[in-house]
């Protein structure tokens, strides 16, 4: 059965060395030193490690079962439900005026990793309430934060998001769901959603569905869309639960991966709910829960990666195939380990630097975060809402490739379900795909993130780029190992946004058949980023003298390897950029 460890000491590196978070201008973060954060991270890597992770092949294996209109979850998963519960870890950095324990957000995406990492279809209840909790904090009236935030928060009561129906998945104007208004000001919800995570389960005593549906009369396409809160039971006016409501669950999705999360077919008929911001406005207020859920997602896909990493890396290290070429490493043994072998090395090293990068990524994205909630920083709002896509999709689709290289070192063995390599490949398989599909997260990318605010938001990321460099120039091997290489690839990126600028309004098809290789193009300067900075720390350390010499030699041998071997893939997705779209849209139709 595969293991998982968390990466504390890593993040730890990262919050308090390369970022140097409890010196950050940011309400909340001067409680942010070592030694507190050491003692949450650890405490939630023994929950990972010790109750999530011995579930995971638990919930892939059993699956959900819906018995009765009631969905069953897997053997130990409601105990462990019940465990994270009085832990307080749902609402680790929700408000304390519900119940939650403000700490930031970036402490949230530590600890939400190594959830995900040890159990990522179980941590979807939690996390699919927490963002549902956010969009009702957001956008709801006082009394309905009253009503519902109090038992989300401590997850009493869990959450979800429906927006898909079986026509219309990414087109969400041609929604048929219907939101009929009632004299008492409340409206009748009646249609189906599908693909509706944590939609029923046994788990929470009820669940406060947020649906997006049309009241009548309003304007057509997505212009006309409000989103409601739908709660399985209604609530009573002193907060006990009342009648059930006019919803149920029509069946349970059988999926590739993440079985043990109930994927459902919702039917809402004639279904009580109640208007949550404002009418015909309901994507501003889903987007709350999107956009969070979209970062979220991201670190599913570093998560998934993550963990089959570790495992590949114990195999090979463990499993006994040929010698090296350059002569036996293992004269005793009957053959050297796989890890001798340059290909393995190559496989274990992309992984790595992956991971470790995208780790810092995903902490920094929680940082601008923090800046832009706690400090209305609108400058740190507008740049992540510009990597938000490439966090959602770059890490996503790099994320599933790396559990597909972990999966290719154990052989036959990582085809074979008692190894356990390969649900880590269908788990993270989805995260490419909900939330908005990569492609999807592409075109928002190139189509209205790049020009947003005038294209300020983009200018600034260069302009940081560009500052990071010019301010550490004067270091020889961070300039040659790390700096020149980051400086060739922000011009790569640069060159890239330009010709989209140059041609995307009199061939928009040019744009748009660039769009994946720009988000990836744009993904790889930020971990090219990411390790330029983790690179200066380790240098730094190492010149002044550690404890830890060998920590940050591995860093900074393992971000060369990043910066020589995985960087100069930006020049490729150049190419295919400026190649336009006759590659792509000149084959006709018929012909294919």
């Amino acid at each position: 059965m595969p293991s998982y460890s968390a990466p504390v000491k890593d993040m730890q590196f990262l919050m308090h060395e390369v970022f140097n978070i409890a010196q950050m201008d940011i309400p909340g973060y001067a409680e942010l030193e070592p030694d507190f954060t050491a003692a949450v991270l650890e405490e939630a890597g023994k929950i990972a490690s010790n109750v999530l992770t011995p579930l995971n092949a638990v919930g892939d294996a059993e699956g959900c079962r819906l018995e009765n209109g009631v969905v069953r979850t897997p053997t130990g998963f409601k105990e462990a439900f019940d465990q994270m519960r009085e832990g307080g870890w749902p609402g680790l950095d929700m408000p304390s005026e519900y119940g939650g324990q403000d700490m930031p957000h970036v402490i949230g995406t530590a600890v939400g990793e190594m959830f995900s990492a040890a159990n990522q279809a179980f941590t979807m209840y939690q996390g699919l309430t927490h963002g549902a909790a956010s969009a009702i904090l957001a956008h709801g009236t006082q009394t309905q934060k009253d009503t519902y935030l109090p038992k989300m928060v401590s997850c009493q009561w869990t959450g979800t998001m429906n927006l898909t129906e079986p026509h219309c998945g990414t087109d969400l104007g041609m929604m048929r769901t219907r939101a009929e208004p009632q004299p008492d000001g409340s409206y009748q919800i009646s249609g189906q959603k599908i693909f509706i995570s944590s939609g029923e389960h046994d788990m929470a005593e009820n669940i406060i569905h947020l649906v997006l549906a049309k009241i009548p009369g309003g304007p057509e396409g997505i212009k006309g869309v409000s989103l409601f809160i739908v709660p399985k039971f209604l609530v009573n006016d002193d907060g006990s639960l009342g009648p059930r409501n006019s919803l149920s669950c029509g069946k349970i999705e059988h999926k590739m991966g993440i079985h043990g999360n109930s994927t459902c077919v919702m039917n809402y008929d004639g279904a009580t709910g109640y208007l949550l911001g404002e009418a015909h406005k309901g994507m501003r207020a889903m987007f709350t829960m999107m956009n969070e859920a979209r970062l979220g997602v991201g670190m599913q896909g570093l998560a998934q990666a993550d963990v089959a990493y570790q495992n590949a890396l114990a195999y090979a290290k463990d499993r006994l195939q040929g010698r090296a070429v350059t002569g036996a490493e293992n004269p005793n043994g009957p053959a050297d380990p796989l890890i001798v072998h340059p290909d393995i090395r190559r496989s274990l090293m992309d992984q790595k630097s992956f991971t470790e990068a995208a780790r810092a990524f995903m902490l920094w994205g929680a940082a601008l975060i923090d800046r832009a909630h706690r400090n209305n920083d609108a400058a740190a709002d507008g740049l992540v809402s510009l990597l938000t896509p490439v966090i959602k999709g770059f890490l996503t689709d790099e994320g599933y490739d790396m559990t597909v290289k972990a999966q290719q070192i154990y052989g036959g063995h990582g085809y074979i379900e008692e190894w356990g390599m390969s649900q880590f490949t269908r788990d993270a398989r989805i995260a490419m795909i909900y939330e908005g599909a990569n492609g999807v997260q592409a075109l928002d990318l190139v189509g209205r993130k790049l020009a947003s605010d005038g294209g300020k938001h983009v200018m600034a990321f260069f302009d940081l780029v560009k500052t990071f460099i010019k301010e550490n120039d004067a270091h020889p091997e961070l300039k040659t190992q790390f700096l020149e290489p980051l400086k060739s690839a922000s011009k790569d990126l640069q060159s890239a946004a330009m010709f989209f600028m140059q041609n995307g309004m009199k061939s928009p098809n040019a744009a748009l058949a660039g769009s994946n290789d720009f988000m990836h193009l744009f993904g790889h300067v930020c971990l090219g980023l990411m390790w330029a900075q983790m690179a200066k720390t380790s240098f730094a350390a190492l010149a002044t003298g550690t404890s830890d010499t060998a920590f940050h030699q591995a860093k900074l041998a393992t971000g060369r390897y990043y910066m020589q071997r995985r960087l100069p893939a930006t020049a490729l997705h150049l190419t295919r950029i400026n190649s336009g779209a006759a590659p792509v849209m000149d084959l006709p139709v018929e012909a294919f």
